[in-house]
């Protein structure tokens, strides 16, 4: 059994509103009595994209389990590589495999800089293709990116989701040891299907979006920062519990 925390969208700009969202959460994961095997961010970890913020970032998100990130589309990928990775700040997209209690969790970078709907690009597609086949066969693996490849029924996220699904779902189809595909960028804790996958979006830390008729203000603010707890199970089933930290 694997136990995974899922955050998303902090939006860390400086201000005391966004440091304190962020801090509350970890503070509750860091005082678990029985620690997460890792925690996965996806996306948006940065408001602005600038290297103090992924400074900011660095120290809140540090804990004494795996934290596992990947940027979304408000990240900028030399400021994320050199401040919160400790890399050169290099332009191409940012990709990483883990291998967590006895799950390979792949990090993959959607973005398109410079816009808000996500691709995973012909080197990335690639590189899941290579990091799974190479793992052993029977290991489940899951994969997290940003910008979800199904709408959601809101027109601000649906209008900048992940554009040319059909090229993941491909793959996915040709790796049967995927168990799950893992999302942030709409701040709504959502939980849908894709390529005959679950497919769970983590809630926002910064703030919650409102659905159609719930209100026409999108971004609610007052609702307290979301996290979620996934299990993958020895049958290979995912089982999310949402949660909100007061």
């Amino acid at each position: 059994m694997t136990l995974l925390a899922h955050i998303s969208d902090l939006h860390l700009d400086g201000s005391e509103r966004a440091t304190q969202r962020a801090i509350r959460v970890m503070d509750y994961l860091r005082a678990l009595p029985y620690p997460v095997d890792a925690l996965l961010v996806t996306g948006d970890i940065a408001d602005h994209g600038e290297e103090a913020e992924y400074e900011e970032a660095a120290q809140i998100l540090a804990a004494p389990f795996p934290v596992l990130t990947c940027p979304g589309n408000h990240d900028a990928r030399p400021a994320y590589r050199k401040a919160l990775l400790g890399e050169a700040p290099e332009h191409g997209p940012i990709n990483r495999a883990h291998d967590i209690a006895g799950t390979t969790i792949l990090m993959c970078d959607s973005t398109i800089p410079g816009r808000d709907e996500g691709r995973l690009d012909a080197q990335t597609l690639a590189w899941i293709d290579t990091t799974l086949t190479a793992r052993t066969q029977g290991t489940p693996a899951l994969i997290a990116f940003h910008q979800p490849p199904v709408e959601l029924h809101h027109p601000l996220p649906d209008s900048c989701m992940l554009e040319e699904p059909g090229a993941l779902a491909d793959l996915i189809d040709a790796h049967p040891q995927v168990a799950a595909v893992l999302t942030g960028h709409a701040h709504t804790a959502a939980a849908s299907t894709f390529a005959a996958r679950p497919l769970i979006v983590g809630p926002a830390i910064t703030w919650t979006l409102r659905m159609p008729w719930e209100g026409e203000q999108a971004a609610d603010r007052d609702q307290p920062p979301g996290l979620a707890f996934h299990i993958l199970d020895d049958d290979r089933r995912l089982i999310t519990h949402y949660r909100v930290v007061l």
